[in-house]
């Protein structure tokens, strides 16, 4: 981009500048720090960048236009200037019915699509009567132990009317069937439906553990939702690869960046084993990042990540539908940055780490409420973090052009940073046999426990300053109001199915889980008799408990 000759003055220019200007100034007064670094990644902030640190930078290679690859400034050609990322606020809590109460309050407020926590029971795929679930049912998320409960969350919500995203993973195959089931029952056509279940088991190994079955049949599964939503479901995403969950765990922006696009070669190829078109499922995938402290960091990582899943989507799999090559993603502000001491703090942080998400170009994004480090999120803090997103969207002008620190010297450097060290990761990743080989040897979960332990050690030597934990403290926080789940909730969840199993028929649910664990113990595709099982109310545990007879569950420590 950059003429040899101007390069050569720029920098000759800036070293007088160094020497004449800037070197006077620090033997006197000195800087804040001896050195600069990025939040996570350890990469040294140099004082000033010129085009000199981007000279290699090709426009049309490097950046193009949005809407065309390799897509860093955007998926898509107008951005938000046509329409704005969709304000999909994380919900869910208790029972069905308090969280349809939540998702009418959040649409009444201007919240534009739908997003659906799980409690831990749901995720494990356990009923809330299930000795499993005890003291656990309805606090991280809704309970739904039946459709029943899926058609009480969405009553009076049309379906072909919002988009629903769920983050639901080891039984994502079941929450989708019984969504698809409220949307038959409504007189949707499947082809309408539109959302995302993030349905990726691979990130479950590496930072949450809410797995069920081992990896082989859960890959089967997901295959089967590719294959099944091709078809039926076009306009709903099949996954939704996330790194959020990684970066939770403590890695850094790279980490997250390559260890993510790595799960999202697994998928695919494991698809194409399968004898699935490439081109048939991949524009169905997407993304899910999370959004950290560090502004311009985050906002290279963004765009990092589309220009380098759209070369790596090329060179491997050789696609013809452009789609395919696209990286759509969600994103969600940093749950682990939030901190229960000076919650009122967790505002300012949602806030600026949103503007990253938007400034790096997000489809969706959820803000976290502030008291989220104590509790499932009040109606007020909600409604706080959905103003937030309202603010960026119609106040702060940066949703008004499209990529508008492209061409900041030092945040092309860092983009360009991001992707190379990602890339190594990634070639790293390839020569231990792909994600699968190096989560087994454990070592994708070593390289974030290491980052994760390095960064609590600079924390507690206050090296790392965090606002008011271990800086700019007070000797006592005020009273914060929070939400909880009550004993009287969790009995009236355990009541409200013991009336769908005195209600439903027993027999057709007996033959539609007969007929699904003869499916899963051939080669089907498991959907459609999910979907059968769901409508007959069969349980989530017992849809679960039928395919762990046939499929086994993970033990930690065995292969994966």
């Amino acid at each position: 981009m950059f003429d040899a000759d101007e390069l050569e003055k720029i920098q000759s220019a800036r070293d007088e500048w160094e020497r004449e200007h800037v070197e006077p100034v620090v033997d006197r007064f000195g800087e804040r720090q001896d050195s600069f670094e990025t939040d996570t990644n350890g990469q040294t902030v140099d004082r000033l960048y010129t085009p000199t640190d981007v000279h290699d930078l090709d426009y049309e290679t490097d950046l193009g236009y949005p809407g065309q690859e390799p897509y860093t400034r955007g998926v898509y050609s107008t951005m938000y200037r046509g329409r704005l990322w969709t304000m999909r606020q994380y919900a869910g809590m208790g029972t069905a019915v308090e969280t349809n109460e939540r998702f009418q309050y959040l649409l009444g407020e201007g919240q534009t699509g739908l997003s659906m926590a799980f409690d831990l029971p749901t995720q494990m795929g356990y009923d809330s009567d299930d000795s499993m679930a005890a003291g656990e049912v309805g606090k991280a998320g809704v309970a739904i132990d039946s459709l029943r409960d899926m058609e009480t969350v969405f009553d009076g919500i049309p379906l072909d009317e919002v988009s629903t995203s769920m983050t639901i993973n080891a039984p994502a195959s079941v929450l989708l069937a019984m969504y698809i089931a409220v949307g038959d029952r409504q007189g949707v056509d499947r082809t309408a439906l539109r959302g995302t279940i993030q349905n990726d088991i691979l990130k479950e190994y590496i930072a949450r553990n809410t797995y069920i079955y081992p990896p082989e049949p859960s890959m089967r599964i997901i295959t089967d939702i590719f294959e099944f939503c091709a078809e039926e479901t076009p306009k709903f995403n099949t996954i939704s690869i996330s790194g959020y969950h990684i970066r939770e765990a403590g890695s850094t922006a790279a980490q997250e960046l390559a260890f993510t696009l790595g799960n999202g070669i697994e998928y695919v190829e494991t698809a194409l084993e399968a004898g699935l078109d490439v081109d048939e499922f991949a524009p169905q995938l997407s993304f899910f990042f999370n959004a950290h402290n560090n502004i311009l960091e985050e906002v290279a990582k963004f765009r990092a990540a589309r220009r380098l899943w759209a070369r790596l989507v090329e060179e491997r799999f050789n696609t013809d539908n452009p789609k395919s090559r696209q990286l759509k993603f969600h994103t969600q502000t940093a749950g682990s940055m939030l901190t229960a001491q000076q919650v009122e703090n967790n505002v300012v942080r949602v806030a600026y780490q949103a503007l990253a998400a938007v400034l790096g170009g997000t489809q969706s994004l959820h803000t976290n409420g502030k008291d989220e480090a104590l509790s499932i999120p009040t109606e007020q803090s909600v409604r706080t973090a959905l103003r937030t997103q309202q603010i960026l969207a119609h106040e702060s002008g940066v949703a008004d052009t499209i990529d508008p620190l492209a061409g900041s010297y030092y945040v092309e450097s860092l983009t360009d940073q991001l992707e190379a060290e990602a890339t190594e990761l990634l070639e790293r990743v390839d020569q231990r046999g792909g994600m699968r080989q190096a989560i087994e040897e454990l070592w994708v979960q070593r390289q974030i426990q290491d980052t994760a332990f390095e960064r609590q050690q600079e924390i507690d030597s206050g090296e790392r300053i965090i606002v008011g934990v271990n800086e700019f403290t007070v000797e006592k926080d005020e009273h914060v109001d929070i939400e909880e789940v009550s004993k009287a909730d969790q009995k009236r969840q355990h009541q409200r199915l013991q009336s769908v199993r005195e209600e439903r028929d027993e027999e057709a649910v007996e033959s539609a889980l007969a007929a699904l664990e003869t499916a899963a113990s051939g080669e089907e595709n498991l959907m459609p008799y999910l979907i059968d099982a769901v409508k007959v109310y069969a349980t989530t545990g017992e849809i679960c408990d039928t395919l762990r007879d046939v499929f086994g569950e993970y033990q930690p420590g065995a292969a994966v």
